[in-house]
């Protein structure tokens, strides 16, 4: 995860953050504003922002120490610790929600779920939310994607709603749900491309071919009239600790 720092100032900037009605969600379907807040792999705070608005006590994890210096500036607020999720030790009888925002996918797949249900109170709140990016424009989507898969043909997406499927298969967790939000942002040919350099799959390329890339991507969003109009979808998948919840 700690990847990020080294593009930590141009994540918090290009970053987009997400909508307002997720932390309504979160609040909801806890039934009240939840005692205590707990975010995994909060990063610079684009997640904190939707979790801090419910209005809780919260404790931000981020494991590098440049995304959380950016953090603890922007939430002064909020308790950071830096470290890993799974060398984090929760309060004493758990928190009462757990959000995580673009993350999940760092933590072993084997023993996320339990992890996360081991953080929270009997019946607290596992809340996972992330962006899928898609564009408006069909054909400027299939360019950009088959100009990505020439790069690089091992790259794959993960499937939508992967996180709810996630948690499903897990069977930590009860009442599991997802609810989803889209909005079209558009962005200039520059402001894609620094969108871009913050991607988990373009940082994992060597520098050479993050620089063809970026050189490419450029030109064919130049043939497209300099501007690039993204269909940004939100999921947000809620689950409640199975422990002491009634089927």
């Amino acid at each position: 995860m700690d990847v990020f720092g080294s593009v930590a100032e141009l994540y918090e900037k290009e970053r987009p953050g997400y909508p307002a009605e997720v932390a309504d969600a979160i609040i909801a379907y806890h039934g009240g504003v939840p005692a205590s807040v707990a975010e995994i792999g909060a990063g610079t705070g684009k997640g904190t922002e939707v979790l801090a608005a419910i209005g809780a006590p919260l404790t931000c994890i981020e494991p590098d120490p440049r995304m959380a210096d950016l953090l603890s500036a922007k939430f002064p607020q909020a308790q950071v610790h830096v470290g890993k999720f799974e060398q984090w030790t929760p309060p004493p009888g758990g928190v009462a929600a757990l959000g995580c925002a673009m993350a999940w996918h760092w933590l072993d797949p084997v023993t996320r779920n339990a992890q996360a249900r081991d953080a929270l109170t009997r019946g607290g709140v596992l809340a996972l939310f992330g962006h899928r990016y898609g564009y408006a424009d069909a054909r400027q989507a299939a360019a950009i994607r088959s100009l990505l898969h020439s790069l690089d043909p091992t790259m794959k997406e993960r499937p939508a709603d992967w996180m709810y499927h996630d948690v499903m298969a897990g069977g930590e967790f009860a009442d599991v749900r997802v609810e989803r939000f889209r909005l079209d942002v558009p962005l200039t040919r520059d402001r894609y491309l620094a969108l871009v350099r913050t991607l988990g799959p373009f940082l994992a390329r060597p520098p050479e071919l993050q620089q063809r890339g970026l050189d490419l991507l450029g030109r064919l969003i130049d043939d497209f009239g300099g501007t690039v109009v993204l269909d940004l979808g939100t999921s947000l998948t809620l689950a409640r600790n199975s422990a002491g919840v009634t089927p």
